[in-house]
C-alpha cells in the first residue's frame, strides 16, 4: 500500500510539475500576443515616420530644385528682355534716319542738300544700331537643369527592412560563474561585419532551471557592448548578527523585532559556552569560504550593539564600485532606517546620529515622518514612503541614492567624501524588514545617475 501511495505521490509531483509547465507557456503565449500588437504598432509607426522623413527630404530638395529653375529662368528672361528693348529702340532710331535721307534725296533744293548729307552721314555713324551686339546674351538651352533620377529611383525601389542578424550562441565552456561573477562568452554563428555592438538583456531568478516568466524581477539592460564577452558583477552580502542589537533575530537577509530577544539570546549563549557571550554565525562551516571583503566580524569583533542603537550591519565591505541593493520593510513598523556607514560606528551610536553613518529613516510612531539623516541632520522629504527601498552607492563618486524600488524614482542623494570602507546598514523598532542582494544597478538608474547630478545637488545639505 505504502508503495501505490509513494508511486501516486510521484505521478501527482510530475503531473503538478507539468500543469505548471502548461500555466507558464499558456502566459508566456499570451504575453507574446500582447507583444505581437505592440510591437506591430510600433513598429508601423516607426516606418510611417521613416517614410515621412524621406518624404520631407525628396520635398525639400524638389523645392530647391524648382526654386533654381525658376531663378535661372528669371535672369535669362531679364537678360534677353533688356537687349530686345535695346534692338527695339535702335530699329526705330534706324528707322527715322533711314526716312531723313529718303527725304533729303527726294529734295528739290540742292543748295542745302550738303548740310542735310552730312547730318545724315553724322546721325548714322552715332546710330544705336551700329554699337549693338546681335548676338544674345544668354541661351535658351535649358538641360543643365534636367534631371535623371534612375538610378535613385532604382535604389528607392529597392527599399525593404533591416536584416536581423542571427542570434549569438553561448559558448558555455567558456563562460564562468565564480566569486558573485558571470563571465558570459559568446559568438556568431556566422561572421557578421556589419554588428556594430551587442546588447545584453538578463533577470535575476530564484528558481533553477529556464526562467520563469511570472517572477518579480524585472529584465536589466546592458547596451553597447563591443566585444563577445561581458562579466555581471553582484555585490552579496549577509546581515552580521554577531554584532547586532540582541533585540533584533536576524536570519541571514531577514531581520524581525524581538523585544525578548537579549534575554533569550543570552540564555542560549550561556548554555552554549558559559561565557554569556554568542558565537559568530561568520565562522559558522555552512557559510563556506568567505569573500576578501568579507569581515570575520562586521565591525572589527567589537561588541554588539546595544541601548536604543536598534541596529545590524552588512557583513562585506564597499570600498570602490558601484553597488545595488533593495530592502522591504513591514510597513507597521514603528521605525526603520536603511543606509551605510563606517564600521567604526559606535555600539550606543544611531544611524544617521553622527557622521559615521548616512540612512533614510521612517518613523510611524505617534506621527508619521520620511527624513534622510547624517550628522544628527535632518531633511524631511515629501514624498510618499514607498515599502520597498532601493539603495545605490557609488564609492569612488561619493554618491549615496535612494529609490523607490518598483518605479526607480529618485527619493534622495547624498553627496559625500568617503573616507573608509562603508557597510550596508539597517535599524527597525517592533518591526521586520527583508535585505535582498547580489542585484546589478538598474539601467534606469545607472540613466539617472549620468543626468541627475543637477538633481543630486539640490539633496546634498546633510553631507
Amino acid at each position: 500500500m505504502e508503495d501505490q501511495r509513494e508511486a501516486l505521490r510521484k505521478i501527482i509531483t510530475t503531473l503538478a510539475v507539468k500543469n505548471e509547465e502548461i500555466h507558464s507557456f499558456i502566459y508566456s503565449l499570451k504575453q507574446m500576443l500582447l507583444n505581437v500588437e505592440a510591437n506591430s504598432a510600433k513598429v508601423q509607426e516607426d516606418l510611417e515616420a521613416e517614410f515621412q522623413s524621406l518624404l520631407a527630404v525628396l520635398e525639400e530638395l524638389k523645392e530647391g530644385m524648382l526654386m533654381k529653375i525658376k531663378q535661372d529662368r528669371a535672369s535669362r528672361t531679364y537678360e534677353l528682355q533688356n537687349q530686345l528693348a535695346a534692338c527695339t529702340r535702335a530699329l526705330e532710331s534706324s528707322e527715322e534716319l533711314l526716312e531723313t535721307a529718303n527725304q533729303t534725296l527726294q529734295a528739290a533744293d540742292s543748295e542745302d542738300f550738303p548740310q542735310a548729307a552730312k547730318q545724315i552721314k553724322d546721325g548714322v555713324t552715332m546710330a544705336p544700331a551700329f554699337r549693338l551686339s546681335l548676338k544674345a546674351k544668354v541661351s535658351d538651352n535649358m538641360s543643365h537643369l534636367m534631371v535623371d533620377f534612375a538610378q535613385e529611383r532604382q535604389m528607392l525601389q529597392a527599399l525593404k527592412f533591416l536584416p536581423v542578424p542571427n542570434a549569438p550562441e553561448i559558448d558555455l565552456a567558456e563562460s564562468l560563474v565564480a566569486d558573485n561573477c558571470v563571465t558570459l562568452v559568446w559568438r556568431m554563428p556566422d561572421e557578421d561585419s556589419k554588428i556594430d555592438h551587442y546588447v545584453l538583456e538578463y533577470r535575476r531568478t530564484n528558481f533553477e532551471g529556464p526562467p520563469r516568466l511570472r517572477e518579480e524581477q524585472p529584465w536589466m539592460v546592458i547596451e553597447g557592448i563591443r566585444g563577445t564577452e561581458y562579466t555581471l558583477t553582484a555585490f552579496m552580502f549577509r546581515l552580521d548578527a554577531s554584532t547586532s542589537h540582541q533585540n533584533l533575530r536576524v536570519d541571514d537577509l531577514t531581520v524581525e523585532w524581538d523585544a525578548m530577544g537579549g534575554k533569550v539570546q543570552d540564555i542560549k549563549a550561556r548554555e552554549k559556552d558559559g561565557k554569556g557571550r554568542t558565537a559568530s554565525p561568520v565562522n559558522s562551516p555552512a557559510r563556506g569560504t568567505p569573500s576578501p571583503k568579507r569581515m570575520p566580524s562586521g565591525r572589527g569583533g567589537r561588541d554588539r550593539f546595544t541601548a536604543e542603537s536598534y541596529t545590524v550591519l552588512g557583513d562585506t565591505l564597499i570600498d570602490g564600485g558601484q553597488h545595488y541593493w533593495e530592502v522591504r520593510y513591514e510597513p507597521d513598523s514603528k521605525a526603520f532606517g536603511v543606509g551605510v556607514a563606517y564600521r567604526s560606528l559606535g555600539r550606543f551610536e544611531q544611524l544617521g546620529r553622527t557622521a559615521a553613518s548616512w540612512c533614510l529613516h521612517v518613523n510611524n510612531w505617534l506621527q508619521v515622518s520620511f527624513a534622510a539623516k547624517h550628522a544628527n541632520k535632518v531633511k524631511v522629504l515629501d514624498t510618499p514612503v514607498p515599502d520597498c527601498l532601493g539603495v545605490h552607492c557609488d564609492f569612488h563618486q561619493g554618491l549615496l541614492s535612494f529609490y523607490n524600488a518598483r518605479t526607480k524614482q529618485l527619493l534622495h542623494t547624498f553627496k559625500a567624501k568617503f573616507t573608509q570602507p562603508l557597510l550596508p546598514a539597517f535599524t527597525v523598532w517592533c518591526g521586520s524588514f527583508q535585505v535582498t542582494t547580489g542585484l546589478q544597478v538598474p539601467s534606469s538608474v545607472h540613466c539617472l545617475q549620468k543626468r541627475g547630478s543637477a538633481t543630486s545637488s539640490s539633496n546634498t545639505s546633510l553631507t
